[in-house]
């Protein structure tokens, strides 16, 4: 996702909207919100209703904008030209119904204001969940909003650090250098003499964004009930997003990102990471080194200076793979307005808000994957894949495997100097999504960071090949992973965990053999699909029996009669209880046939 087009904007997380201010100004009259649940359920509770209700208003708003925007599809197929020119976009002026599905939920997320716009984002980076037209449709979403006033910031850094402005600082600039939904960036300068940029909380965003997640957690619920979208678990993929959102509320969460990331790279000459001063920072002040340096996409002005742009992206590149697969932490938004080329081709990373972890088995399991897809094995892949996979019950291996297969050797037939990394990794978690597997948000949030890299890489050096430098450094990962530490630092891990078995196994048979011998061990079998077939066959059954009954009612002539004095079309003394009675047995027998034929299976085998 782009930054802001303003100096240092790359200290601002990346959300923000046009209705901010609306917003903003409604949460003074809007009651307070208790925290969410931090953990997905998987029913619908009488919990669900209390939280629409509470947040009425908003609800009725968010409602009304999905409503306006759903409603561009009944639009879009009527041939009448006027009307779908006439529901048009606020911001954007564009005619809803002529846009396709991935535009509109773009627009709707935008409207409904900062909340929406850090979950269509966050959404961004999962193309295995949405897909990948809407993963990169939402990468358009961008902040444009006004700062908050200068009374309103004073007001907001006083009393998060206790003091008046003039005693912390020896200045401080009140208009902002950039805005964002979720804080903005103030120049400043230390007692001290040090340039500093603070980022500020927005007054009040914290309590917009806890309203809207608590109607989000509401809507989900409520959608997890509907087939068609339970597939997608609505609950479990809202509550990882709120956690995310609420933990970039959070500025002391960044503070610790860079004191983290200052630490690890304290001997790497040519990576530079803001300094924050933790006197002056809380959780909705976050004060840090001010950097100046140049844009990594003003590439012309880059080798103007003499900076040889092709050495600087392979440079950039390795410091990623780095922290990907050495340390396990990686910034997790390298794009151009995140990162700036110092005069001493040092590399400056900025906005450390969305950093991924990897802890050492994803991190072996992502190395398999890449070397999988460099040497065109599908079955390590298609194994790679189901292990960090969550799979859906009714998973088509087969199908998986030809799709996997035709995926590497559409890789496999360019050489790896010429393997699109973005292209590859962005199709092979389209053929993930299409079979519902959910990959961890770890390993999802690196795919995006590698596509991003690649990006990036390519605005310094065109011919750049990121898969190359994987290739490369894949061997100087396989040298660490034959390590002797290394080694023995698994063999204890295999160790402990073999313990535990040795452990657990002998006590658990002693548990079932008690129990067997106290006539306590039962069996719970689950029949999946048999209680429908049991229902048809005993359905069929009692229509079967109706049917036969009303046959004999009929020839027994049993009373009242139709036709009894006078015989009509040749027909005399049927019993109307008997007609009836068949009448119903068709009915019946009707309805069975179409319940089988609907699933599917009256005449296919399986």
């Amino acid at each position: 996702m782009s930054g802001l087009p303003l100096p240092n904007a790359l200290y601002l997380g990346r959300t923000s909207d046009r209705r901010y201010d609306t917003l903003k100004n409604a949460t003074h009259t809007r009651r307070g919100v208790r925290e969410l649940p931090r953990g997905p359920t998987n029913t619908v509770k009488i919990s669900t209703i209390p939280h629409l209700y509470r947040n009425l208003r908003r609800g009725t708003e968010i409602l009304s904008v999905l409503s306006k925007y759903g409603l561009a599809d009944w639009l879009s197929r009527l041939n009448v030209e006027f009307f779908k020119d006439q529901l048009k976009d606020r911001g954007e002026g564009i005619a809803i119904a002529r846009q396709p599905p991935q535009t509109r939920i773009r627009l709707a997320l935008s409207d409904l204001g900062p909340t929406f716009i850090k979950v269509g984002q966050i959404l961004s980076t999962r193309p295995d969940l949405v897909g990948a037209q809407l993963a990169e449709e939402l990468k358009k979403l961008r902040d444009q909003v006004c700062p908050d006033p200068p009374d309103r910031v004073r007001e907001t850094v006083e009393r998060e650090l206790g003091q008046p402005i003039e005693q912390l600082f020896a200045s401080f600039d009140l208009e902002a250098e950039a805005a964002a939904s979720i804080g903005q960036v103030h120049r400043a300068r230390l007692k001290t003499g040090q340039p500093v940029a603070v980022k500020v909380q927005r007054a009040g965003i914290d309590r917009v964004v806890r309203e809207d997640l608590e109607v989000m957690i509401g809507l989900a619920q409520l959608a997890e009930k509907i087939p068609e979208f339970a597939p997608y678990r609505p609950v479990e993929t809202v509550s990882e997003v709120a956690r995310l959102i609420r933990r970039e509320l959070d500025f002391g969460a960044e503070e610790r990102n860079l004191l983290q990331f200052i630490s690890l790279f304290e001997n790497e000459l040519h990576v530079k990471i803001p300094q924050p001063f933790s006197d002056f920072c809380t959780p909705k002040i976050l004060t840090m080194e001010w950097i100046e340096g140049t844009k990594v996409d003003q590439v012309d002005q880059l080798r103007a200076t003499g900076i040889d742009t092709e050495l600087l992206a392979e440079r950039g590149a390795r410091i990623y793979l780095r922290m990907i697969f050495e340390h396990g932490f990686f910034h997790a938004d390298p794009h151009p307005a995140n990162i700036l080329i110092l005069p001493n081709e040092t590399i400056a990373l900025l906005d450390f808000g969305l950093v991924g972890r990897l802890d050492e088995e994803l991190r072996h399991d992502m190395e398999r994957l890449l070397l999988a897809i460099t040497r065109n094995d599908v079955a390590q892949l298609k194994s790679v894949i189901k292990k960090i996979g969550q799979l859906p019950k009714s998973l088509d291996e087969a199908a998986l495997s030809q799709d996997l297969a035709d995926f590497v050797g559409m890789v496999g037939s360019v050489p790896v100097t010429e393997i699109d990394v973005g292209r590859a990794l962005t199709d092979m978690t389209e053929i993930i999504r299409r079979y519902r597997i959910r990959l961890p948000s770890q390993i999802a949030l690196l795919i995006k960071t590698l596509v991003t890299l690649e990006g990036t890489a390519e605005l310094l050096a065109p011919h750049f090949s990121l898969m190359e430098v994987i290739q490369r450094y894949q061997r100087r990962l396989w040298r660490q992973r034959l390590n002797p530490k290394r080694q023995w630092r698994r063999l204890r891990q295999i160790a402990y965990e073999f313990e535990r078995v040795l452990e657990v196994v002998p006590r658990r048979m002693v548990e079932i053999l008690e129990e067997v011998q106290a006539g306590k061990f039962d069996v719970h079998l689950d029949h999946r699909g048999l209680e429908p077939s049991v229902n048809r066959l005993v359905y069929g059954m009692l229509t079967s029996a109706l049917f036969l009954g009303s046959s004999w009612i009929l020839a027994a002539k049993v009373p009242p009669l139709l036709f009894h004095e006078k015989p009509w079309m040749g027909m005399q003394d049927l019993s109307l209880l008997g007609i009836a009675g068949c009448l119903a047995s068709f009915l019946l027998g009707w309805r069975v046939l179409r319940a089988i034929r609907k699933s599917g299976r009256l005449d296919r085998h399986e």
